[in-house]
């Protein structure tokens, strides 16, 4: 029987690329997730990278545990380790090197990847290298499913979201009075993600599953959309129409006391305002003119001093005499102390000081102009149901997909702890914290890499498409976490956004060769992180040692 402290080492290593395969997920799976926000204009980056710092992180702790056990024992016959656990700590080890290995590297390059393929390809990988071909479980209850998964999730997700999207295009957008009719629709759909999202949560939340009834959360469910949609319409709505319609200067903080808020002065006023008082401080000499600026700007120095002294204009030498004497006063300690503070945040905050939206590229003007376009104001009506989507599909994302990293981190614990191969055994909550913080990281960070990538490069995305591709999306990967099916995130975003695209009625409206670049992505990812999986496993399963250790 092994020894557990013996291979403290592999649990330490594997810590460590868990920590850097969930950091990839963040920068590429995650950005996927925003990359419809952030596109569309309704979050900026910094926005999506605050909300992601909260969903993602409650996705995982909430959610997550289900589809973890289908990532540590569905995929490989673990028994075949029963006598030699350390191997299996070992090949988890390998397969979150290989994954991470592809994943980082597909996130250099921009890539938009499937994180799932890349952790199922790299557990195979270490499994075949230990055992063949026979360690996987070919059958449908094992990778048979997974795989007939990755076709389904974007065909569901594409199919879901263009539904959404129809049904809003002749509810709402191309409506006569559309304005009015957003006002009146808003709230259905702020009632139906509510209940939608809560119901999922409630379902699945440690405490909740098996203890509350299925009528309790169901009521919950409904009693929570409700009562945000009641919400909606008594304070959104209102706060909308004063915008939109009236067009007021009213604030966002505004919403929760619309009611009581007097009337304000509208934006064109505002704008009227503002230009006279500029007019007004340009008369009373309070702003220098345009042409004294440049006159002032143009005049030599030698005119300046003689006009001054009434001295002739001096030589060269002694200019230059003059300039070598003037030197610059030390820089005080407050002034490099705010140097060296404006450095350290443009490295720390380089990921969210990037523009990834993609709208002035030339190369896409085409296909954004085949893009049906609608009025302005009703798609800043949906803007605030994109922002919920928003949370709804990154909550969801990260239900799913940290199980790609703390899958086989959990295994590694598991027999570090125990020297044995067991069956299912709980996944310990520090774990899923540990992974959601790495998730967080890696959005922050290199996110932006993916949303440059991605922004409206697969079509022309608004806040109502963008609102249909995220809960179209939201509900394919929070339906598949229940089923504890590990679906991708990345091909459930992509088919909702080709199918919200082939709502406009012309194939110009996609970016074909985009998506082929992106399937050619998918395809490679399995092999790859399979491949370079399998390899370390070869290495060091059955390289030469000058320990034996059983």
């Amino acid at each position: 029987m092994m020894n557990p402290l013996d291979f403290t080492w592999i649990f330490g290593v594997g810590m460590v690329v868990a920590f850097i395969d969930a950091y990839g997920i963040g920068a590429n799976d995650v950005a996927n997730s925003f990359a419809s926000s952030i596109s569309s204009g309704s979050l900026s980056l910094i926005q999506a990278v605050i909300i992601a710092c909260f969903t993602e992180f409650l996705g995982a702790l909430l959610l997550g545990s289900g589809v973890t056990k289908t990532i540590k024992s569905g995929i490989i016959d673990i028994d075949l380790f029963a006598e030699t656990p350390e191997m299996l700590m070992m090949g988890m080890m390998c397969a979150l090197i290989g994954s991470s290995t592809w994943v980082l590297t597909a996130t250099r390059f921009g890539w938009p990847v499937s994180t799932t393929h890349s952790i199922i390809g790299a557990i195979c990988g270490f499994g075949i290298a230990g055992f063949g071909g026979s360690a996987v479980d070919w059958t449908w209850d094992g990778i048979i499913q997974i795989v007939v998964s990755w076709f389904l999730s974007p065909a569901l997700a594409g199919i879901i979201a263009a539904i959404i999207y129809t049904i809003t295009k002749y509810a709402v957008l191309r409506q006569v009075d559309s304005i009015k009719w957003g006002l009146r629709l808003v709230p259905v759909y702020f009632f139906f993600t509510i209940t939608i999202a809560v119901f999922y949560i409630c379902f699945k939340a440690p405490g909740a599953s098996g203890v509350l009834p299925i009528e309790h959360i169901i009521a919950i469910a409904f009693g929570s959309g409700g009562a945000i949609g009641i919400y909606m319409a008594v304070f959104l709505c209102p706060w909308l129409k004063r915008v939109v319609v009236d067009r007021e200067d009213v604030k966002w903080y505004h919403i929760p006391i619309i009611w009581w808020v007097p009337k304000q002065r509208t934006i064109e006023e505002g704008l009227e305002a503002a230009r006279r008082e500029l007019e007004e401080a340009q008369a009373n000499h309070q702003i220098p003119k345009a042409d004294d600026e440049e006159k002032v700007a143009g005049e030599p120095i030698s005119e300046k001093l003689a006009s001054v002294e009434g001295h002739s204009e001096p030589s060269s030498t002694a200019v230059n005499d003059e300039s070598k004497s003037i030197q610059k006063p030390p820089k005080t300690f407050r002034e490099r102390a705010f140097e060296i503070k404006e450095r350290v945040l443009a490295v720390l905050l380089h990921g969210i000081r990037q523009d990834v939206r993609n709208l002035s590229n030339d190369k896409l003007s085409k296909m954004h102009q085949a893009a049906e376009m609608y009025d302005d104001d009703v798609e800043f009506m949906f803007s605030y149901l994109q922002i919920l989507t928003a949370i709804v599909a990154s909550f969801a994302h990260g239900s799913n997909d940290v199980s790609n990293a703390v899958g086989p981190l959990a295994t590694i614990f598991d027999i570090w702890q125990k020297g044995t191969v067991g069956g299912e055994s709980p996944v310990p909550v520090w774990v899923l914290v540990y992974g959601g913080i790495a998730i967080d990281v890696g959005l922050a960070t290199m996110g932006y890499r993916l949303m440059r990538a991605l922004g409206n490069n697969i079509t022309r995305l608004t806040p109502s498409r963008g609102f249909s591709v995220e809960l179209g999306a939201a509900l394919t990967v929070l339906t598949a976490s229940q089923l504890e099916l590990p679906v991708s995130s990345t091909h459930c975003i992509v088919g909702a956004t080709v199918g919200v695209g082939l709502c406009n009625g012309s194939l110009r409206a996609i970016n074909w060769k985009m998506l082929g670049y992106t399937f050619l992505g998918w395809v490679c990812t399995l092999p790859v992180a399979g491949l370079i999986s399998g390899l370390i496993y070869a290495f060091c399963a059955y390289g030469p040692s000058f320990v034996y250790l059983r």
